[in-house]
């Protein structure tokens, strides 16, 4: 059966000082219940919409989440559509071969011929038809290459420097599924305008189709230190017992990512890895400027909150407090946060520095502004 988890362990750093180690970016209330960059009625987190968006293609039941343990109470609040026992909790993170490969193992439990999809908790997508079509798609792909590894490519709007690509190799008998001929870490400019021209590369989402046993057979041959810890894992009952094991061999496994250890292995196999077209519009929200693009534009200002502004322009403004007013007058191109206990204001173009302004503030005060 067709199943997916949500990826949404990550701590959303880029988006300090609204993000915070304790309540991360997916689990925050800042997409618009209105049209991408539109007012709405009120405001839903990432999470959320993701959740949301596979449901278009499964059923709950077949949704899971894997996310760290001191989110798990966040998550359940989240998403009460969420079975239960569908939700992965990492006792530490252990990237993402890791939490990965702890999912594919519990589905794999339950659902032995299980085909499984990892999205991730970050983005934007729209229409969601149409990533619904593409991703049925996919599993088609799998259905007629039961060992292929089938990643989700987004057609690029813009020749971006921020993203890996793939390169579509040869057709295959799934219409809109080709092979993938390459995978490429972010380019340079030119290298990327020359990609966009050429209408043979794909923006890599980081959104894979392959069976769960696949993932498995992968770590044992390439990383057999954590297929060994997960099937330890998964050999205990579940509940009290599992936790109990879980707790003890996850911190244990080789911190790697699930690039190097299924992708790239797989990738030197021809024929083996797979790209299917996804045309969708697609924001991956890990900056101020991109959740900058989700946001209302008042007076070419992109705001949330209460704010008032005055010869101002190119700004990105955001406020979580309803109380509390944000004014600028004579400012251009800058990021003004406004929170509780922190208000941060940098140049949109220095915006990608947060993460390092961040680890600043925690040398100087510890975790307390973390």
């Amino acid at each position: 059966m067709r199943h997916a988890v949500i990826m949404a362990g990550g701590s959303g750093t880029r988006l300090w000082p609204l993000s915070r180690a304790e309540r991360p970016k997916q689990l925050l209330d800042i997409i618009s219940d209105g049209a991408a960059g539109g007012p709405g009625g009120g405001a839903h987190s990432l999470l959320a919409e993701a959740f949301t968006r596979l449901e278009a293609v499964l059923p709950a039941e077949h949704i899971w989440v894997c996310t760290a343990a001191r989110y798990g109470e966040q998550v359940r609040a989240a998403l009460p559509r969420l079975h239960p026992d569908r939700l992965v909790l990492e006792p530490v993170a252990r990237d993402t071969a890791n939490a990965v490969g702890l999912t594919a193992a519990l589905v794999a439990d339950v659902d032995p011929d299980a085909e499984l999809a990892v999205v991730s908790a970050d983005h934007v997508i729209r229409p969601v038809e149409r990533f619904a079509g593409t991703l049925r798609t996919a599993y088609d792909a799998l259905a007629a290459r039961p060992r292929s590894l089938v990643t989700l490519g987004i057609r690029p709007t813009s020749p971006a420097t921020g993203f890996g690509y793939v390169r579509r190799g040869g057709p295959t008998e799934v219409p809109g599924v080709a092979e993938a001929a390459a995978f490429v870490e972010k380019p340079d400019r030119a290298t990327a305008e020359g990609y966009l021209a050429s209408g043979e590369y794909l923006w890599n989402s980081g959104m894979f189709v392959w069976r769960a046993r696949t993932v498995l057979d992968a770590l044992a041959d390439h990383l057999p230190e954590s297929a060994e810890g997960l099937a330890r894992i998964v050999a205990a009952p579940a509940g009290a017992q599992r936790t109990a094991v879980l707790a003890e061999v996850f911190p244990t496994l080789p911190k790697i990512s699930v690039d190097y250890a299924v992708l790239e292995p797989a990738a030197r196999e021809p024929g083996r890895v797979l790209v299917a077209d996804l045309d969708v519009d697609w924001l991956d929200v890990g900056s101020w400027p991109a959740l900058a693009q989700t946001l209302e534009t008042v007076g070419g200002n992109a705001v949330r909150g209460l704010a008032v502004t005055l010869d101002a322009a190119g700004n990105i403004v955001f406020s979580d407090d309803p109380e509390h007013l944000v004014a600028l007058v004579g400012v251009r191109d800058s990021v003004v946060v406004h929170t509780a206990d922190v208000t941060m204001v940098c140049p949109v173009g220095e915006a990608e520095r947060v993460k390092q302004l961040l680890a600043e503030v925690e040398a100087a005060h510890g975790g307390r502004f973390g």
